[in-house]
């Protein structure tokens, strides 16, 4: 469900790979020089220098954050993550121009080049994703250093940053761009988007190229990187209904054998219910709570960040139908 993320992550990143290694005599023609544009009006190099890179390292570590930023397409859309990185790509250019003047004008430093590539969208990106994407703790270094799972997209951010001399023009006017864009300021959004019918027409021709099929059956899938690691998962959660389980059976026991807490007193509906599943294993229709009402539409976020819909739909019951729960929820589990 990330058909434009698959096109950038795939043909920007063929074409610098032949550029570098086939067709090197074509580089200039993607090369990100501001003097050409200011003294010889060379506009197209605004296009052509700020699509390619031309440097491999900044390919592969743009191609990664492209890879996990394409949760961004399956929440909003493809039209509107379009329109996020054109409006993100046309601030950037302007911003760009704007920070080599300033740079020239207090430092007194001459830059007549930058690096090319698509990097300003991609810097962009930061600025939904610090802001919307929870903050899940996988673990601690050395006890006081947080590990979480926006961590490594962090240190891929950093490294893009320090591949180049003057990559942090780039990088400050994608920040930028991005601030602008992400929070309404001026109504940018509104102006800087694919109108309907650009986005119907590549849906029609691109979008058949460069999507999956979706799975046919839906199946539970760990959130762990390996098999063995999804496996120890099922077993932990196999060894925690069995623990439940014991303890609901000694529960049992001790209230035959007459505890010395009366729990019929103090908790009479919650015991009669326990009562019921015990002796008759099949619970009435009145003992049995209704179940939750849960939002399509949270259902359908849930899925497109992976998860499948049974386990959306559980994470959403038990939460009662809050979003961020759920979801903090099913990162943990």
């Amino acid at each position: 469900k990330a058909p434009l993320s698959k096109s950038l992550l795939l043909v920007p990143s063929a074409i610098s790979i032949l550029l570098t290694l086939l067709f090197q005599h074509y580089q200039k023609f993607f090369a990100y020089n501001l003097q050409a544009i200011k003294e010889d009006f060379q506009i197209w190099r605004l296009v052509c220098g700020r699509t390619i890179c031309l440097d491999l390292k900044d390919t592969f570590c743009s191609s990664l954050l492209i890879y996990n930023f394409r949760i961004f397409e399956r929440r909003y859309g493809s039209r509107k993550f379009s329109s996020f990185l054109l409006g993100a790509w046309m601030l950037s250019a302007l911003f760009d121009l704007l920070l080599v003047e300033i740079a020239e004008y207090i430092f007194g430093i001459t830059i007549n080049s930058l690096p090319s590539g698509f990097l300003g969208p991609v810097f962009a990106l930061f600025v939904p994703f610090y802001s919307s994407i929870p903050r899940v703790q996988v673990t601690q270094v050395l006890g006081h250093f947080s590990i979480t799972n926006k961590t490594l997209v962090y240190i891929l951010g950093l490294q893009l940053l320090t591949s180049g001399s003057y990559i942090w023009i780039l990088a400050l006017s994608g920040l930028v761009s991005g601030i602008c864009y992400n929070s309404s300021i001026l109504k940018v959004h509104r102006i800087l988007c694919v109108p309907s019918w650009v986005a119907k027409i590549f849906s029609w021709t691109l979008e058949p190229i460069f999507s999956s099929a979706e799975p046919t059956n839906e199946v539970r899938v760990g959130m762990g990187a390996t098999v063995d690691i999804q496996r120890q998962q099922r077993m932990e959660l196999l060894d925690r209904q069995i623990m439940m389980s014991q303890v609901a059976q000694m529960r049992r026991q001790r209230q035959q054998q007459g505890g010395m807490i009366n729990w019929n007193r103090l908790f009479p509906p919650l015991r009669h219910r326990h009562n019921a599943n015990y002796q008759d294993h099949h619970p009435s229709e009145q003992d049995t709570p209704p179940p939750t009402e849960v939002s399509e539409e949270q259902v359908a976020r849930l899925m497109e960040m992976g998860f499948s819909r049974g386990d959306a739909l559980e994470a959403l019951r038990a939460s009662n139908n809050d979003l961020n729960v759920a979801t903090n929820f099913l990162l943990q589990h």
